[in-house]
């Protein structure tokens, strides 16, 4: 199926690795014009080294943190044209309402949430000029299933769903479409480290983290390029009805009790 993405210019942020880097390598394979944004130039150089021996693309890499002031306008600077932005930067840490302070709190709202918001107000205006473009949101299934201990992370991805949905809801009157994706579990590096501290916990052998997914309905968790899948496709011109809405990949977790 042809995705109609070759020559398209992509921002991802959080682009060097997991979720963001899956999405790299699916819109590398399709022809795009990378720009990843990361704090960590030794994994953004790492990531821009394995695209190029797999996709002959052009690919620009950026390091700097989206929750610093600043920030946002640099990489907006850097690649004003994007034809598809990709937010996919920040990691909110868990806890219950007594355990994260309000400094923690707003230190991550200001790379996950503020952080989406402010790429999409640079990048809506632009794209509004040049009469088209995608932005993708890639969020969290935390937001659909609220958790007392996740409190922060399960009220910020609440906030860009409504955000995604309510920003796309009108957007495609200025060509734009907006759209927004909950992963579930995905098996990223971060999400291994969690299970494996778990694991050390209930069981004291952290190499049994594997059993916490006999109870999910796939038995499994999900893999980047699952999401990447995703991602890519709804940034296509194959999906090109679709906006105002966020779309959910977690195996049906969301909706089970």
């Amino acid at each position: 199926m042809d995705l109609h993405l070759r020559g398209k210019t992509v921002v991802i942020t959080g682009g060097s690795r997991g979720i963001g880097y899956a999405c790299a390598e699916g819109f590398a394979a399709e022809g795009c014009r990378l720009h990843l944004v990361s704090r960590s130039q030794q994994d953004l150089d790492a990531a821009r080294e394995r695209i190029a021996k797999q996709s002959d693309v052009a690919v620009s890499v950026q390091s700097l943190d989206l929750g610093k002031p600043g920030s946002v306008a640099a990489v907006f600077q850097a690649c004003p044209d994007a034809d598809i932005l990709v937010n996919n930067a920040g990691a909110i840490p868990r806890g219950d309402i007594e355990t994260i302070g309000e400094a923690r709190w707003r230190e991550a709202w200001e790379l996950k949430v503020f952080g989406y918001v402010n790429m999409c107000r640079e990048y809506f205006r632009r794209m509004r000029e040049r009469g088209g473009g995608v932005i993708v949101n890639v969020i969290g299934a935390a937001g659909e299933r609220p958790d007392v201990n996740y409190i922060t992370g399960t009220t910020g991805n609440a906030s860009l769903m409504a955000f995604s949905r309510g920003l796309g809801s009108t957007s495609m009157r200025h060509g734009i479409r907006v759209v927004g994706v909950n992963p579930g579990p995905i098996e990223t590096d971060r999400l291994i480290a969690r299970q494996m501290a778990n694991a050390e916990k209930a069981f004291g052998d952290k190499n049994r983290w594997r059993e916490f997914y006999k109870d999910m309905p796939a038995q499994r968790a999900g893999r980047a390029d699952e999401v990447a899948d995703l991602v890519v496709y709804l940034a296509s011109a194959r999906a090109s009805f679709i906006s105002g809405t966020v779309v959910t990949i977690d195996s049906g977790i969301a909706n089970t009790r």
